[in-house]
């Protein structure tokens, strides 16, 4: 080949590298300050009213989802954790790790509608469009309580002998959940309540985010010793193991880049490329703020929403407290959206 020919080339591999790089490239899209007190846990986006609801200390902040208004809060909801919405039936629960409840709220004006009782520690919340359920995980519990949204009640417990974290649902009846303390995945009918499958994550340990990617059946489980497990649905074999950051909590997948993205509370997301079903890889570490540890998907956009405040000094070691946490700094709570550019 000609040193011409061979120079037109390069450079078509280097501009077509690079185009790849800049479409894969996840930015800060937008940053909006809430301000207030208290912690924080899971976020949700309801897509089909647009909103954004955002657990914060005893209560939920309700935003639009497209520009970050805040349109309201749901208030009385002591130590919230989860989230989750049913659109069709204008209600959504909040998990409320300080009473041990679940409240049922009225998605339009926010009200309370019902407080039902749970297992200890009640944490991660999904709705099963399939059964028609609504699972609240309780964490030390080691155990589902199972709710009827539409009724009000709770209508049974799935005892899953480890204590669970975030789980997905496959749309035909079988919910998977992580089990912190026994390393696993666990899967039951969302009918029957029958446990299924127990599946180990080794070498991954204390599993807390799941996705899910439902055309190519593979979970991706995030483990706090900093690894991404990804399993078959079917037969629960690990598929890949790959590295992300440090103290992660949530996990997300998005369809549009066959990305799943696990969210780190040292500051980062790790984007992992889905290249095919038995093929992984890291495609890159984008810098978030320290304690964005949680993560929602917005499937209208494919953007994704995390949440954290900025955090002052740490106080004084004591003997009772070798390790102690860093302070929040007050009114600086906020939301933080992701998005490919």
């Amino acid at each position: 080949m000609k040193k011409s020919m061979t120079i037109v080339v390069a450079l078509a591999i280097l501009i077509s590298f690079t185009a790849g790089a800049q479409s894969s490239s996840w930015k800060l899209i937008k940053k909006t300050v809430i301000g207030g007190e208290g912690g924080w846990d899971y976020l949700k986006v309801d897509n089909e009213s647009r909103r954004l609801y955002v657990s914060h200390g005893n209560q939920v902040e309700v935003l639009n989802a497209d520009t970050h208004q805040k349109l309201g809060v749901i208030l009385n909801t002591e130590g919230v954790h989860g989230i989750v919405v049913v659109p069709k039936s204008g209600r959504g629960i909040t998990t409320n790790g300080r009473t041990k409840t679940a409240k049922i709220f009225d998605t339009k004006i926010f009200a309370s509608i019902a407080d039902l009782p749970t297992g200890a520690k009640p944490d991660a919340v999904l709705y099963d469009d399939y059964s028609g359920h609504v699972f609240v995980f309780n964490n030390e519990s080691a155990s589902a309580t199972v709710i009827d949204i539409l009724s009000a009640k709770v209508v049974g417990t799935v005892e899953l002998a480890g204590a669970p974290e975030a789980a997905v649902a496959d749309g035909k009846g079988i919910i998977f959940v992580n089990l912190e303390d026994t390393h696993e995945v666990v899967s039951f009918d969302s009918k029957s309540f029958a446990i299924k499958n127990r599946w180990s994550l080794a070498p991954g340990e204390e599993p807390t985010g799941l996705a899910f990617d439902p055309k190519t059946h593979r979970l991706f489980s995030v483990c706090h010793n900093e690894l991404m497990i990804v399993l078959d649905s079917d037969n629960g074999k690990v598929v890949a193991q790959l590295p992300i950051g440090k103290r992660v909590d949530g996990a997300a997948f998005d369809p549009s880049s066959n990305c799943a993205i696990s969210s780190n509370g040292e500051g980062s997301l790790t984007i992992v490329h889905e290249v095919s079903p038995n093929e992984f890889k890291v495609l890159e570490t984008v810098k978030t703020e320290v304690g964005a540890r949680t993560i929602a998907y917005d499937p209208s956009t494919h953007h994704v929403l995390l949440s954290t405040a900025q955090y002052g000094a740490a106080p004084a070691a004591t003997t009772e407290n070798p390790n102690p946490r860093p302070s929040i700094v007050p009114g600086t709570f906020m939301v933080l959206e992701y998005g490919r550019k």
